[in-house]
């Protein structure tokens, strides 16, 4: 995982302000680099002595936290032979349909090279790059230098899971970078994770190579093609409903995504680990979606190795102002009583697993003088919303709460030695389990939930993932998605609605058919956690984070989530 920044400038090297520079430290604390070049743009034919300067200036800059590999290789990545630069901030799991077991960065480098080597028409040129990018599994953003077309690409996967903002305050300069110092300037947006932009240094004018579902009989032009199909819409007369294959199928879907996101974490910086060292932790409400990836990590790992799961709640003085002194008003929260309930489920179907549960307790007077920092790495999302959302995501990746508190013992402090952190996020969006989904069917049937999916799947860059990157990562930490893995997605998206949330059919107490007893949203993945001997997880009710953890609407008065912050 990296920060990147990179500016062009008709007027000199772009100089990256501290601040900058400080919050892409945060994100790569194991090296910092830093290339400037200064290019010729100026035609033969151009006599005009009132142009404007003939020379452009590129400023790259990376931080990087090593998580794969066995060394940290610095970045930015320059060719010698062409003077080719590359700054990415990712994941890649495979390529070309290998895997990659070692650095990822320097055989997309490598790659990329290849695919700019051959003297080719601007469309030939396009079309292999392209399919370089389009051929990774797996969460990025970049920037890619190349002098020989004399083009910059920009862009994030397909998803958006990892952030880039774009700053153009004039003609004559533009700013790419992970995070911005949000007070310097308000002229940052992010870079829509709609295909792959191309900006051509000689006519200076930028291009977009859009993301596309590849289908029969497309039309020939040059796109950048998805890694999984469309969603599946059609009904079937006679709905299939969760069955014990689907269950198995997603299952193994969902252990091979993990397997790639929680092994061979960190051995390029590794001291002498102690036995009971965590590499990998979780964000953990005690929810269905989170809890299914400790179970399934717990098959994975070694039977030494610690998992934390990081539980956060928050002193919320409009829900708690009427408390006693003797009582914790973070025991009270909603994700706190199902953390500890589900870390007990763990406990008892793993009895060999070391797990930790870490309880990160916020008071308010915490959250409001941390409101700064998140607002700016949450910008350009600025509604009380994300602030909420944000708040629960910035104080547990920290990971910095107490642990071990028995009948017999007080907890002590502890943080977190794991700079992995897997989410759940994604599970709600391709199988059914908010609250909308619900309403949805209920107005209009199949055809108006499957509407509200595939809104839900196709805005999910724009909406979460980049502002979640953003504030996860500035604690030297990276945030998985195992849910949002490429060909888990394909399998999910690939199966009708009706094996997946199954609204038709409410629930029945006391039925001895786990298809048939648990709620309809998200049925398939309850019957999953059912499966694995979590009874009690299975049959858990979705809570949105920030409800769960108590940091929505902390002030009195009327206020929307959709209110802009001041």
């Amino acid at each position: 995982m990296c920060g990147i920044f990179f500016a062009l400038s008709r007027h000199g090297h772009v100089e990256i302000d501290t601040n900058t520079k400080q919050l892409l430290q945060d994100r790569g604390p194991d090296s910092t680099g830093q290339l400037q070049i200064t290019l010729d743009t100026k035609r033969d034919n151009e006599q005009d002595e009132k142009a404007l300067p003939s020379q452009l200036h590129m400023t790259f800059v990376s931080t990087v936290l090593a998580l794969r590999g066995g060394t940290v290789v610095r970045q930015p990545l320059q060719d010698n032979a062409t003077g080719s630069v590359f700054c990415w901030n990712g994941e890649a799991w495979s390529v070309q349909g290998r895997s990659v077991t070692g650095n990822d960065s320097e055989i997309i480098f490598d790659l990329l090279l290849k695919a700019c080597a051959e003297p080719a028409d601007p469309t030939a040129l396009t079309t292999a790059v392209m399919d370089v990018l389009s051929s990774i599994k797996g969460p990025y953003a970049f920037t890619f230098y190349d002098p020989v077309n004399k083009r910059i690409y920009y862009g994030r996967d397909c998803l958006g899971r990892r952030s880039l903002l774009k700053q153009s305050t004039t003609r004559d300069m533009i700013v790419f970078s992970s995070v911005c110092d949000s007070a310097a300037s308000n002229a940052w947006e992010e870079v829509e994770a709609d295909g792959i932009y191309v900006f051509e240094l000689q006519s200076e004018s930028t291009t977009r190579t859009p993301h596309r579902v590849s289908r029969k009989g497309d039309d020939g032009k040059t796109s950048f093609h998805l890694p999984f199909p469309p969603l599946n819409t059609t009904v079937p007369s006679q709905p299939a409903r969760p069955d014990a294959t689907t269950v198995q199928r997603l299952a193994e879907s969902l252990q091979c995504s993990l397997e790639l996101r929680i092994q061979h974490v960190r051995e390029a910086v590794q001291s002498t680990p102690r036995e009971e060292e965590a590499k990998v932790a979780i964000l953990f409400s005690g929810g269905l979606d989170c809890t299914i990836l400790a179970k399934l990590s717990h098959h994975l790992l070694p039977a030494r190795q610690s998992i934390d799961l990081l539980n956060v709640a928050f002193e919320n003085p409009r829900v708690h102002k009427n408390l006693d002194a003797s009582t914790s008003p973070y025991e009270l929260c909603p994700d706190r009583i199902t953390g500890r309930s589900s870390y007990a489920e763990l406990q008892k179907t793993c009895p060999d697993r070391h797990w930790r549960f870490v309880a990160i307790n916020v008071p308010y007077i915490e959250t409001v003088a941390h409101r700064h920092n998140v607002m700016t790495l949450m910008y350009p999302h600025n509604t009380e919303m994300d602030l909420s959302i944000a708040n629960a995501l910035y104080f547990a990746s920290r990971g910095a709460g107490l642990y071990g508190a028995t009948s017999h013992s007080m907890p002590v402090s502890y943080t977190t030695s794991a700079h992995v952190l897997l989410s759940g996020l994604g599970a709600d969006e391709l199988f059914g389990g908010y609250q909308r989904h619900a309403v949805a069917f209920a107005r209009r049937g199949y055809e108006g939930l499957i509407e509200e999916l595939e809104l839900d799947f196709s805005r999910l860059g724009k909406r979460n993932l980049g502002r979640d990157d953003r504030v996860i990562s500035s604690s030297g930490k990276e945030v998985r998605f195992p849910y949002l893995d490429e060909d888990f997605i394909a399998l999910a998206l690939q199966l009708p609605v009706t094996a997946k949330c199954d609204f038709a059919n409410p629930e029945v107490e006391g039925s001895d058919d786990p298809a048939l007893l648990l709620e309809p949203g998200k049925r398939v993945l309850r019957m999953l956690a059912w499966e694995l001997g979590m009874k009690g997880v299975a049959a858990e009710k979705k809570r949105a984070i920030q409800f769960g953890a108590r940091t929505a609407k902390m002030e009195t008065g009327r206020t929307k989530g959709t209110q802009v912050l001041s």
